[in-house]
């Protein structure tokens, strides 16, 4: 029998492996098998089998020479033939192998690799050093290195030589006996966890009838009985231990007297939000059972409909009517999020309903957490899986329904790992794979969404109204260079915003403040001199930090202590400049003493828990005023706000990106909603110093369509989305130069396809060193009306990225290819 395989690597092709007998039971399509590949032992996807070899398609003529499969992970398949054709679909469209695109589907830890390590010799190594007449060639730098230390990771010395052509030297110098190279098997980083376990091996009488020899013979051995007694159930041997203070000889004995047995029993890691609310009985509105019922109408085939809903309009209760609609139909259910930071709220309300047939999956979960969660999954445990973008791709057998929540988050893009997916983009396409509907829901739908629906590609349904009886907040806009002009303003805050927190607080009524920077001041600046401290990494000036009185990047997190003085001109006149939520919190304890203040962003919550436990006291009325990011923007639903802040309005408009006015207005529409979500009157006041801008005028009207009708005059006259498809392509490299001369040579190998895309010259990018990365990008379109599924774009990329990789003299920079970019920063 013979396996095709594909690994997570840039390779496009799948490789030809034998099975060995002893394992041709156990080998099945859509499991993972660890393999020799190269010098290397991997983990790899079965995708086909079969008990001979096509010697057209893969080449191989000698039988003898294909490599045997070394073992299989999985006992069942973890994907089938629909999810395969969908990754196939998402290799192609992504660009990107289908290993890569495989590898989505597996929860972190769970691999079997091989890691290369040398083992040297340092004195000979130090001996062929000396002779070295260049120093600063590569071959002395190995060397240098392999003097210092004795055992050492081949990735490791690439790195810190910075360069990865390595190979042909290792093997001169391993010939020469400095150094033994050993390929050494590394085990998954997480497996199934076991505890010991105790029962009674004999009848509750016969215990008893022994009992009054063990107590005058070993007293603690009765201690261990009594408790085994006491429960109905088997319990972890360490805690009958621990309870009874007996030691592990008295409950071995009982073992060889047959009283009681020891076993393993497996331990199931599950995650757990902390926050909780009540279970409420909801009547729906006409709206929303007019949603539903067009949700059920298509129960069973695939269908996209945009549910476009106001914010407190009750979309998460359309979501569990027709979740619940889905359950009783036999199917199972995908509802995605853009953040962790909304799965608190929207996974207690689905376990209000559906208790523990909810399974969360998510990164801030443990090794161990995902590890079981993706199990029970698989073993078909859950029928309904909340997460972010990563929840797509559990494996989760028999999809009928799958919502994604906040559709126009930019969340939902992978930016930093191969495949660069959009989530959002990528379920609409699994939902078709396996025929059943999918919603995308917003109070903001994105530009591309409306335009779909409006087209009939999609199927619109709205929710015009809140719930309850419940209104849309005023919206009042503060002009901050007016206020100041006046005298108006206090540090940050303009008294008007001032005047209506105290309000709120005699009023016992809570309060969101917005401020979408993290940190204490964004910028710190030498007014003598005017130079920005930025990172010696990255083009970006440092964020100050108050709590730990440091500087930060945020872009590769490098810190600094604070100077202090100037580290080009040594003045001590530094000045710190820009507002982050940290000095927003900070304030607002001066004006406010009295008040409990709690901030939400990536720095307060990184621990496990933190953010159900503050949810759970704003809800409770433990916290007054809540400061985050755009973290307090999204989902949040609580019954007492009825304020609203926005500190500096503007900041999201000021980059130089295409979305930047989109992303802006669904910003403040989204924070904006959070006020006046019951019976009292919400109100929002938004701070900034670009008043005119047509998009405050349409976030104080609460007027959607007006805004998406100027946004796409824009788009149409910039040739952007949904009028263009573009792919940004980012050539990098720590050498300016080289990075340059390759983007100059992928431009060359592009506009040989210049009759079909547009394609724009090579650029330094906005932010134009990123962690030691000097930038250039390429943007390159083609037009809906000619190119309506991208293709013609996708093969122009394609045909460029063959010939610059067999023909361009730079092959060692970083070339990324992103289809659909949320940003062209």
């Amino acid at each position: 029998m013979y396996a095709q395989i594909v690994f997570p690597l840039p390779f496009r092709n799948s490789f030809t492996y034998s099975v060995p007998r002893h394992l041709e039971k156990d080998v099945k399509i859509g499991a993972r098998v660890v393999a020799p590949f190269g010098r290397r032992v991997l983990t790899g996807f079965v995708i086909a089998l079969g008990e001979s070899i096509d010697e057209n398609s893969t080449g191989i003529t000698d039988k003898s020479k294909i490599k045997a499969l070394s073992d299989i992970l999985d006992d069942e398949p973890i994907f089938d033939s629909k999810t395969l054709e969908f990754f196939k679909w998402m290799s192609d469209y992504y660009l990107c192998s289908l290993g890569e695109a495989l590898k989505t589907i597996v929860p972190y830890g769970t691999d079997v690799e091989s890691k290369r390590k040398i083992v040297s010799d340092r004195e000979i190594c130090r001996s062929l050093l000396i002779g070295e007449k260049n120093k600063n060639s590569l071959r002395a730098k190995i060397l240098s290195a392999l003097a210092e230390k004795e055992l050492i990771n081949i990735s490791y010395l690439q790195k810190i030589i910075k360069n990865k052509n390595v190979y042909s030297i290792l093997k001169d110098l391993e010939s020469r006996g400095a150094i033994t190279i050993l390929n050494e098997i590394e085990d998954a980083k997480v497996r199934v966890k076991k505890a010991r376990y105790v029962k009674l091996a004999l009848p509750r009488d016969a215990v008893y009838d022994l009992m009054p020899e063990i107590e005058r013979a070993a007293p603690k051995q009765l201690l261990i009985l009594l408790e085994l007694l006491s429960s109905a159930e088997d319990k972890p041997a360490a805690e009958i231990l621990k309870k009874t203070g007996s030691s592990s000889s008295a409950l071995n004995s009982l073992v060889s007297k047959g009283i009681v047995e020891i076993y393993e029993k497996e331990i199931e890691r599950t995650f757990k939000e902390n926050y909780s609310e009540e279970k409420k009985i909801l009547a729906l509105s006409a709206n929303q059972q007019k949603a539903v019922e067009a949700l059920k109408n298509s129960s069973g085939r695939f269908d996209v409909f945009l549910l476009y809903g106001v914010t407190g309009s009750g979309k998460t209760q359309v979501y569990i009517e027709i979740a619940d609609e889905t359950l009783k139909n036999g199917k199972n259910v995908i509802i995605l999020v853009p953040e962790i930071s909304l799965t608190p709220q929207i996974t207690t309300r689905f376990y209000n309903k559906f208790n523990d047939k909810i399974a969360v999956f998510h990164s801030r979960m443990s090794l161990g957490e995902r590890y079981d969660t993706w199990r029970g999954i698989l073993s078909g445990k859950y029928k309904i899986v909340i997460g972010p973008r990563s929840a797509l791709f559990v494996p989760l057998k028999n999809i009928g329904l799958i919502v994604v929540d906040e559709e126009h988050d930019q969340s939902y893009k992978q930016s930093d790992m191969t495949p660069k997916y959009n989530a959002r983009d990528a379920a609409v396409m699994l939902a078709k794979f396996n025929d059943c509907p999918v919603v995308l829901g917003s109070a903001t739908p994105s530009i591309e969404s409306m335009y779909n629906a409006r087209n009939g590609k999609y199927k619109l349904i709205e929710l015009p109204e809140r719930i309850d009886n419940a209104k849309l907040p005023e919206i009042r806009l503060v002009d901050v260079t007016i206020e100041k002009k006046k005298k108006k303003m206090e540090g940050i805050f303009s008294n008007l915003l001032l005047d209506e927190i105290g309000k709120r607080l005699e009023k016992k009524e809570n309060v969101i403040i917005l401020q979408n920077r993290r940190g204490f001041a964004t910028q710190v600046y030498c007014d003598d001199c005017g130079e920005v401290i930025t990172c010696t990494d990255c083009t970006v000036s440092m964020v100050h930090h108050i709590s730990k009185n440091i500087l930060q990047c945020h872009y590769c997190g490098n810190s600094m202590p604070v100077p202090k003085a100037c580290p080009v001109c040594g003045s001590v006149s530094l000045k710190f400049f820009g507002t982050g939520t940290q000095r927003v919190e900070d304030e607002l304890a001066f004006y406010f003493p009295n008040a409990k203040i709690e901030r939400i962003d990536s720095d307060s919550i990184s621990r496990k828990g933190a953010l159900s436990e503050i949810l759970n006291d704003f809800r409770n009325g433990r916290i007054d005023i809540l400061v985050g990011t755009q973290m307090v923007s999204k989902g949040l639903d609580f019954s007492n706000v009825t304020l609203v802040g926005v500190v500096s309005a503007e900041t999201s408009l000021w980059i130089p990106d295409f979305r930047a006015d989109e992303r802006t207005f669904q910003l403040l529409t989204q924070v904006s909603g959070r006020a006046g979500r019951s019976d009292k009157k919400g109100e929002v006041i938004i701070q900034t110093q670009n008043s005119k801008n047509f998009i405050f005028r349409k976030v104080i009207e609460n007027d959607y369509y007006g805004f998406y009708d100027e946004e796409l005059k824009l788009r149409r006259k910039g040739e952007y989305p949904p009028f263009t498809r573009i792919a940004l392509v980012e050539i990098k490299d720590k050498n300016e130069r080289k990075a340059r001369a390759a983007a100059n040579d992928f431009h060359k190998y592009l506009t040989k396809h210049k009759k079909v895309v547009n394609i724009s010259p090579p650029n330094e990018a906005i932010i134009y060193k990123i962690k030691g990365f000097y930038r250039y990008q390429i943007l390159v379109r083609s037009f809906r009306n000619l190119d309506p599924a991208g293709r013609l774009l996708r093969t122009a990329l394609f045909d460029a990225l063959t010939e610059f990789n067999r023909l361009s003299r730079h092959k060692n920079i970083t070339l990324i290819v992103d289809i659909d970019p949320q940003s062209i920063l």
